[in-house]
């Protein structure tokens, strides 16, 4: 192996694969990054055998080659390199010897015998979508994914791709986050459904946005691709069968209300402050009257009490609620109005003139 490249490319490129690189594993190769000198360029590959994630750099290669260099160490060096091209070279004794500028190293690698492949997913239910809009749609789902291992199918995203509309589903039993955009009919998958992990898709909205251009899905069997061209991540899908997440849509309130975004947020903000870790059994009411909304909050410590205006519709209503739930679905939402839906049941937050996305978020009793 010998190349050289950019300095800025390497660490970006390392950086990026280190997302699939275990933070503690019996596998002692899974804790390096896969080097490959080939004619297209550099290849790096990190994987977990869970989630693997490869990124191809321009380089001037004029040998060929690969080694496994430990993660951690070679992310430290690709990080403090100066600003200059660096040139990488693998000794017969299976050393890399790293140059730039007046910087030299030698690091000894692993044989690459036993790292493992990345699977090779076929191009069926394929889509493609463009990145930014990919990113916002995990951005708007992500944080209602379960944590309880109990429940597994919870703790990934449900995705599906039909009729010409892909929606993203997540929900941690208390309340559920749908984002759903239309896409090319003919683009669609047909019948697309699958349930990605959620660290999957934390990791993947990282790396998304750093070039221009689409995503490329694909899915087979239990695995799922997102192709970016220069960067592929394939992931393992979550088996079981999702909730029927349609049939919890409400299609009519008891009470509506329409208010500002960010007046909300603040209020419930506000509200928050005096809800300490030992008392996150207080919950926040919301007192619904005409045209406007009292949020209050009453605990050992003290209370407060915010009134936002809106416009209501429907009767008069007090409800309680986690505030946490509406605060990390109220700080993604960019619409500076919102409808809120009420029911004894249940709470509706969407847009107010279009369908996008709609959180449910399940009340609490006092």
């Amino acid at each position: 192996m010998k190349l050289v490249c950019s300095r800025n490319d390497f660490a970006e490129g390392i950086s990026i694969v280190q997302k699939a690189v275990p933070a503690r594993t019996s596998v002692p190769i899974l804790e390096g990054v896969l080097l490959e000198a080939e004619v297209n360029g550099l290849k790096m590959t990190g994987n977990d055998l869970e989630m693997g994630i490869e990124c191809i750099i321009e380089a001037k290669v004029t040998k060929e080659g690969s080694i496994v260099i430990n993660s951690r160490i070679l992310g430290e060096i690709a990080r403090k390199l100066p600003d200059a091209d660096v040139s990488l070279e693998l000794t017969e004794a299976g050393v890399l010897l790293i140059d730039c500028e007046n910087s030299h190293f030698e690091i000894k690698g692993i044989q690459t015998t036993g790292y493992p492949e990345l699977p090779d997913i076929k191009k069926e239910n394929a889509f493609k979508i463009g990145q930014d809009l990919l990113k916002d749609m995990i951005r708007k789902t992500i944080f209602a994914v379960g944590v309880d291992e109990n429940r597994p199918v919870l703790t990934g995203t449900y995705i599906e791709a039909k009729d010409g509309e892909l929606a993203f589903v997540s929900c941690d039993s208390f309340r559920v986050a749908l984002r759903k955009t239309a896409i090319g009919a003919s683009e669609a998958a047909t019948g697309l459904n699958v349930i990605v992990p959620g660290k999957t898709l934390g990791e993947l909205a990282k790396i998304l946005g750093q070039s221009d251009g689409d995503v490329s899905i694909y899915s087979t069997g239990s695995q799922i691709l997102f192709d970016m061209g220069k960067c592929r991540l394939v992931s393992r899908l979550i088996r079981g069968e999702y909730f029927k997440y349609r049939s919890f849509l409400p299609q009519e309130s008891e009470t509506e209300i329409t208010v500002r975004t960010d007046e909300l947020l603040d209020g419930i903000e506000r509200a928050s402050l005096i809800i300490t870790a030992e008392e996150r059994r207080f919950p926040v009411k919301f007192d619904i009257r005409e045209n406007r909304i009292i949020v209050s909050t009453n605990t050992d410590i003290g209370a407060v009490r915010e009134e936002i205006k809106g416009t209501s519709t429907g009767r008069e209503m007090e409800i309680y609620f986690n505030p946490r739930y509406f605060i990390e679905a109220l700080r993604v939402i960019e619409e500076e109005e919102i409808l809120l839906g009420f029911t004894t049941g249940i709470c509706a937050v969407k847009a107010k003139d279009k369908d996008s996305f709609v959180y449910l978020i399940v009340p609490l009793r006092k």
